[in-house]
């Protein structure tokens, strides 16, 4: 055993600076804290934004416009989606069922069937809403509507 070689015991050391010990560590009086101040208090919590008195950010930011509340968000599917998952599938009906498994809506999401593209087959369509020009695309081609 020679000095040099010499560690201390497992766990025995301490890996944070431990401050407040008195003068000779280095790290007494104010410990770290600065002169006064809310900082150097006891109890002191930070509120969340608070820039040290500057008005902060969220306050200087102008605010505007308008959140609707009952706003509703819609997946768009087009007749021509419509039509390419009714040749696929051979479908006659098309409920919202069918778009979750074709892929193209997913969960809860409430759907819109829009009229652009082209529809050839007599569909059933059921969704949550319908532009006018999809609904009478639909009933041009012998269709039904039904909204969910």
């Amino acid at each position: 055993m020679k000095l040099h070689t010499l560690k201390p015991a497992e766990g025995s050391t301490h890996s944070r600076r431990r401050i407040g010990r008195g003068p000779g560590s280095g790290l007494g009086g104010t410990s770290t804290r600065g002169h006064k101040g809310a900082k150097a208090r006891s109890g002191y919590k930070r509120k969340i934004g608070f820039e040290g008195g500057q008005m902060p950010l969220q306050r200087r930011v102008p605010k505007f416009g308008f959140k609707n509340i009952n706003h509703k968000e819609y997946l768009a599917v087009n007749l021509s989606t419509l039509q390419a998952i009714a040749e696929a599938k051979n479908l006659t009906a098309i409920t919202l069922e069918d778009l979750k498994a074709a892929g193209v809506a997913k969960g809860s999401v409430l759907v819109k069937i829009l009229g652009n593209g082209e529809l050839k087959a007599k569909l059933d369509v059921t969704a949550n809403a319908f532009s006018k020009s999809a609904e009478e695309a639909i009933k041009a081609v012998g269709g039904t509507v039904t909204v969910k």
